[in-house]
């Protein structure tokens, strides 16, 4: 793995091989591009090395830990990675996603970061009743609490300021939005929508993994330059882009993900449109480039 060559293959990085990344590299065949699966667990580089060997990287680690860390050592080399590693950094932690979106002036709810639970009650008196807790970093819904009140947000406090390590302490609290009953999911590639879907659940996290139907969602002018401007923000060349609707209609961007899962998208746009391709041909266009 030596010797940098304009026309050396394309890496998928992954470690886990699940529905959407089989999708991507059924697409790369078809498009005939020269490519190698690499494990991320099996990568490794010393400091100030300067040898490539993959032309570009389609980063699908599940791991945000690896696929930043992935994304910085190649990028190091030489290797562009789609995302990039500023973009993996930002959409990994939700308060750097939404100083982002802020600066950016893309509409997203009044969110707030307590560095203790004392401070994020304080927080809380600003924003205002209900509010949702969110971790600083995961994915899927995985430990988000809605705050009714603020009795209700102290006793849940007081199991944070139970958890161990210091950034289970810091505490990143959310207006809760209310919405009807989904959300909406769109897919941006480049700086174009791929797709979007609506996220029908009568829980609070309309995550696909948790049950949530999906619906095909009108691309609508509005919702194509919000999600766009979402992923610019945050500087990410392929987004997931995950919205709400208030009720006066008005559209809110709550998160960006950097890997996007796209199987409950591909499901709603049906035969009509083929999620995989799309970003392949994103890829193979990039490529082209290096």
């Amino acid at each position: 793995m030596t010797g940098r060559s304009g026309t050396g293959p394309i890496a998928m990085l992954a470690s886990q091989v699940r529905a959407d990344e089989k999708r991507l590299l059924a697409a790369m065949d078809r498009h005939g591009l020269r490519y190698e699966l690499a494990d991320t667990r099996a990568l490794w580089s010393t400091a100030g090395g300067k040898a490539t060997w993959w032309r570009g990287v389609l980063n699908r680690e599940i791991s945000q830990v690896r696929a930043l860390y992935a994304a910085r050592m190649l990028e190091a080399l030489g290797i562009p990675v789609l995302n990039s590693a500023a973009a993996i950094g930002v959409c990994g932690d939700k308060w750097q996603t939404s100083l982002a979106l802020v600066a950016a002036h893309v509409p997203t709810p009044r969110t707030a970061l307590g560095l203790t639970p004392e401070a994020a009650l304080e927080a809380l008196e600003v924003i205002g009743y209900p509010a949702v807790l969110k971790p600083l970093t995961g994915s899927h819904g995985r430990l988000i609490a809605r705050l009714r009140d603020q009795a209700m947000a102290k006793d849940v406090f007081e199991y944070v300021k139970a958890l161990p390590g210091p950034q289970s302490h810091l505490v990143y609290v959310q207006e809760l939005i209310a919405k009807p009953a989904r959300d909406i999911r769109v897919l941006v590639v480049g700086e174009e929508l791929a797709g979007a879907a609506y996220r029908v659940s009568a829980d609070m996290r309309t995550n696909v993994a948790r049950g949530a139907r999906t619906q095909r969602c009108p691309e609508t002018a509005g919702l194509r330059r919000l999600a766009i401007a979402a992923a610019a923000a945050v500087s990410a060349d392929i987004a997931a882009v995950d919205i709400v609707e208030d009720t006066t209609g008005e559209l809110l961007v709550v998160e960006v993900n950097h890997r996007a899962e796209f199987s409950g998208l591909q499901l709603a746009l049906g035969d009509q449109v083929d999620v995989a391709d799309r970003i392949v041909e994103y890829v193979a266009a990039r490529a082209a480039q290096w």
